[in-house]
């Protein structure tokens, strides 16, 4: 016990220095380590496959609405970039450039893809002809480079994993529901899959992505009550395909430009998971994402049967697709049981000579510890039972985190107070102004509009800041 006591010291307390106690973990859980590269990371094995279950999910949901996976190029070549002013503005602070191939200056410098529109404007411009071509609904799952000054691991990092969908469009109604019916599969993954309930909306004219007419958002708010933008989708109108000459035949039998979204999704969200879910004893995975499901731990080892009845357990439950470690080494059981409580294993199995007596095992919960007895005869039923009831106890728990760090400000003092003192997002109500925004954001040291929520609560005729005629009802909030 000496060996587990000292293990959870190890993790700084989330209540004491949140941002050490984030690292720690994400260096203690294996999930990443620091390179040779100032703001890249190593991902390592354990937080890879994290990341490979979350894009095997989300493969899935997005293939399931028709879209097919593409792969563009790493490069995009300066005059292609310049062909949309307001995404080159937009991005031009965090490109990367290659300007030296092999021993050769280059003759045109070459970003490193920050993201991927006119990569794919350049495409869709020759693979467009007719209406019949449309709609064209694509994702492409790889990495981008934005040269980030301060940067923290899965948060903020200069190279990063991610999926990017860009679609073409006939009209702008189906483009707008393509934007709408991509953001609303981001919140059914968030809830489904990750056990994270967040706030949804529009962005101001000034968080919008560059370059997009509309962007539109899934907030959810971290532990600390520090949002986290966990998902973006951008309704680009038929801009691009203007810069881009972007052209279709209609059914009018006339030349037409089509209408164009993107949505993206990263590595961030792994992050998302340790800051909403994580406690001072390490991770706390939800199950469809987590490597390992379950954590078979044999009690008295060498006695005679244990490790065999442990083992028939593990294939048993491998029948059933559920992802079972077996940890049959030398290891004392407490230490043992640190180490997966600091995994974020979702459910622990221990397995003794007296459960195997009784023909049971003792099933424990990571996210609140709760201990149950079950018979082994009905140990696959109570497994698929126990995973659902630990997913939906994290949703829950993040979900009440998420309203008891919500307020409302009616007036300016009311806003300013609530920033200094209440951690959390701030319902309250906006003339529509970007010096308002600006203002709020400077005297708060921060605070940021997070969206238009579709359903505004209507608490006041006045904007919180400057006191004029509101027009809408907006999150607020600091961010990472």
């Amino acid at each position: 016990m000496a060996q587990q006591k000292k293990m959870v010291e190890a993790i700084t307390s989330r209540d004491v220095d949140f941002a050490k106690w984030y690292t720690d973990i994400v260096k203690k859980a294996e999930l990443a380590d620091y390179s040779g590269v100032k703001g890249c990371m190593v991902i390592r094995p354990y937080g890879y496959a994290i990341w490979e279950n979350m894009q095997n999910d989300m493969d899935r949901r997005f293939k399931k609405t028709g879209h097919e996976n593409v792969y563009m190029p790493m490069f995009i070549p300066e005059s292609l970039l310049q062909k949309e002013k307001d995404h080159v503005e937009g991005f031009a602070p965090e490109c990367a450039w290659v300007t030296v191939g092999g021993s050769e200056k280059l003759n045109e410098r070459l970003a490193i893809r920050p993201t991927s529109e006119t990569l794919f404007c350049e495409h869709f411009a020759k693979v467009i002809n007719s209406y019949r071509d449309l709609p064209k609904l694509y994702n492409q799952w790889c990495s981008v480079v934005r040269w980030e000054k301060t940067t923290r691991p899965f948060l903020r990092t200069s190279e990063f994993l991610w999926q990017e969908g860009h679609t073409m469009h006939e009209t702008a109604e189906e483009a707008r529901e393509e934007t709408q019916r991509m953001l609303q599969v981001y919140t059914d993954f968030y809830k489904e899959t990750l056990a994270i309930p967040a706030v949804i909306g529009r962005k101001t004219e000034k968080e919008k992505f560059a370059g997009a007419e509309e962007t539109y958002t899934i907030e959810p708010m971290m532990h600390n009550g520090v949002a986290l933008q966990g998902g973006t989708s951008h309704y680009f109108g038929d801009g691009f395909a203007r810069s881009f000459n972007i052209t279709f035949t209609g059914r009018d039998n006339k030349l037409q430009y089509p209408f164009q979204t993107s949505w993206g999704t990263s590595t961030r969200m792994i992050g998302a998971i340790i800051m909403v879910h994580g406690d001072d004893d390490g991770l706390v995975l939800p199950p469809k994402i987590a490597p390992i499901q379950v954590a078979i731990i044999p009690i008295a080892q060498k006695k005679e049967g244990v490790l065999d009845k442990a083992n028939e357990l593990k294939n048993r439950l491998l029948d059933k697709d559920i992802r079972v470690k077996l940890d049959d080494s030398d290891k004392a059981p407490g230490w043992k049981f640190s180490q997966y409580e600091m995994l974020g294993v979702p459910v622990r199995l221990e397995i003794g000579p007296k459960d195997i007596e009784n023909n049971q095992c003792v099933l424990v919960r990571r996210d609140n510890r709760e201990k149950t007895i079950v018979s082994l005869d009905d140990l696959e039923e109570a497994i698929a039972e126990t995973l659902q009831k630990v997913h939906d106890g994290m949703y829950n728990s993040a979900l009440e985190n998420l309203r008891s760090k919500t307020f409302e400000a009616l007036t300016h003092e009311e806003f300013l107070d609530i920033a200094e003192n209440k951690p959390g997002f701030i319902k309250a109500m906006w003339c529509g102004e970007t010096e308002c925004e600006e203002k709020l954001k400077d005297e708060t040291g921060g605070v940021k509009s997070r969206c238009i929520p579709f359903v505004e609560d209507h608490l006041s005729d006045f904007c919180v800041c400057c006191g004029k005629p509101a027009k809408h009802m907006v999150y607020w909030g600091k961010q990472y």
